[in-house]
């Protein structure tokens, strides 16, 4: 039976890659400074996250093909696994350097690194293209090479048109919830998350075992495209519902003027006196005008509304799920374990 990966072994198989990442830098006689600042900026950015998105491809291979992998199928799936993690640290260094952010996964920033500063923006030009060196040193001989050189290059499109639709539609510094609508938020989460974080991995998968078809790809995508949705829809409910203590942060997304899922559905049930009450206390840096949108948040009843939410969407997931043809290699299971993950999370 297939088996989920463990994170213990999914980081076991970083170190060679690494290796193999340095030694391409060195062919080039990159001087022993900058060597170590490349090995830095590498360890620092890719490991340390929790890593669904690396593990999924090999648990997604190992559903596919319905067993525990080899050795070496393992290895070919978790350095795919890893290049979807490289490709997360490429956009985490860039994002919080956008954003301006303070910490990430309990750490300074990397551009707040000392001496770093800048010097990031080039370190995650870097990681990304670190992602076509593996890809090249593992696949070059791969039938489905191209397949997964383009699957790369485009899912990374994809995120930066999200990324571009969510950095105009809510700019931390200048309020205007006009730009907001549940149609550009679903346009934003679908691009920026759904397509690297759910898609991404089981694409991969795919293609490894040569069963990328374009059938099999589409039914994947019809799944995993709202199923991503969901998960950042979730996001946003626990950004403002979730336990602090339990999720491991406070959320911030009203402070931060976010074009989340919960404002969207206050601005598109609210009254006169309720706009107006949006339009004076969201998205500023106060803790009173915080609390006042959180009040009318409970107000207008938008937990229920999720939970309605969260109920139609993931009886639409299940009956996909059922209608997938498996004849062609791929495997209901794959999605039921996505499913299972993220439904009714609190974390």
């Amino acid at each position: 039976m297939a088996k989920n990966t463990t994170l213990k072994k999914f980081e076991g198989v970083f170190p060679k890659l690494e290796e193999v990442l340095l030694d391409h830098a060195k062919s080039y006689n990159l001087p022993e400074g900058e060597l170590a600042w490349y090995k830095q900026s590498l360890e620092a950015n890719t490991i340390g996250g929790k890593c669904n998105r690396g593990m999924s491809v090999p648990d997604s291979v190992s559903l596919l093909l319905g067993k525990e992998l080899s050795e070496d199928e393992y290895f070919k799936a978790a350095t795919l696994g890893w290049m979807t993690e490289l490709l997360q640290a490429f956009f985490l260094v860039s994002d919080d350097i956008m954003d301006s952010s303070i910490t990430r996964r309990g750490n300074p920033c990397w551009y707040r690194h000392e001496g770093v500063g800048m010097i990031a923006i080039n370190d995650a030009f870097m990681l990304e293209s670190a992602i076509y060196t593996l890809l090249k040193k593992f696949f070059r001989s791969h039938p489905a090479y191209v397949d997964l050189m383009e699957l790369f290059h485009e899912v990374t499109y994809q995120t930066e048109i999200g990324q571009l639709c969510d950095l105009l539609t809510a700019p931390e510094d200048k309020v205007n919830l006009d730009n907001f609508s549940i149609q550009k938020h679903s346009f934003i989460v679908i691009y920026k998350t759904a397509y690297y974080s759910f898609y991404l991995p089981v694409a991969l998968a795919l293609h490894m075992l040569n069963v990328g078809t374009a059938k099999n790809l589409k039914q994947a995508e019809d799944i995993l495209i709202p199923m991503g949705e969901y998960f950042q829809i979730q996001d946003d409910y626990l950004d403002n519902y979730g336990d602090p203590e339990f999720i491991g942060k406070i959320g911030t997304d009203i402070m931060d003027n976010k074009c989340s899922w919960l404002v969207n559905q206050a601005l598109s049930i609210a009254t006169p006196e309720q706009r107006k009450i949006l339009e004076e206390n969201y998205g500023r840096k106060d803790k009173d005008k915080e609390a006042v949108i959180k009040k009318l948040f409970n107000d207008m009843e938008l937990e229920q509304r999720y939970r309605e939410y969260e109920e139609k969407v993931v009886g639409e997931i299940r009956e996909n799920i059922s209608k997938v043809d498996e004849r062609e290699g791929l495997k209901k299971s794959v999605f039921e374990a996505f499913l299972a993950k993220i439904y009714k999370r609190s974390k």
